[in-house]
């Protein structure tokens, strides 16, 4: 297994490691990740902002398996957003998400107080997942979500 920062030959992997994901429990629909106008193109969207990160999963063949993003979402308040966190289903169980995760959040420290994070209730082990790293449940989104379908919020203090 190993961690790098995506490339441009990336893109199409994750956007299908994605859509595979949300397919297969019914989060194919407006509001979420499924129909954001980057997906095709992370890499670019990645590296035209500040503060802002996309790291994907390679497996023993080099093939991208994985992957996990931090953003900018209310930089006045020093808050970043953890983004499409999705690993390909025969890659999962294997403690992937644990490595993704640890890089994601090591990254956000150094430029963030805060990371935020929109889910689905659909997605229970992501959101066991995001419990035992520190995020705690909201009762609502913060002000600027951009994925109305999601039901699930969280938030964890960086500092």
């Amino acid at each position: 297994m190993q961690i790098r920062e995506i490339e441009e030959p990336d893109n199409r992997a994750m956007e299908s490691i994605i859509k595979k994901s949300l397919e297969s429990v019914g989060l194919d629909i407006p509001g979420t990740a499924y129909f954001d106008p980057q997906l095709g193109e992370l890499a670019h969207y990645y590296q035209q902002q500040d503060h802002a990160q996309y790291w994907v999963l390679l497996d023993e063949q080099e093939a991208v398996v994985g992957g996990i993003g931090i953003g900018p979402y209310d930089e006045e308040n020093g808050i970043c957003e953890l983004q499409k966190l999705y690993i390909a289903f025969e890659a999962q169980g294997k403690g992937y998400s644990k490595e993704l995760m640890k890089t994601a959040l090591n990254f956000a420290g150094r430029h963030y107080s805060a990371c935020y994070l929109e889910t689905s209730t659909k997605l229970a082990t992501a959101n066991l997942l995001y419990s035992k790293f520190g995020f705690r449940l909201l009762d609502e989104p913060l002000d600027g979500s951009e994925h109305g379908a999601m039901d699930a919020w969280y938030l964890k203090d960086l500092s």
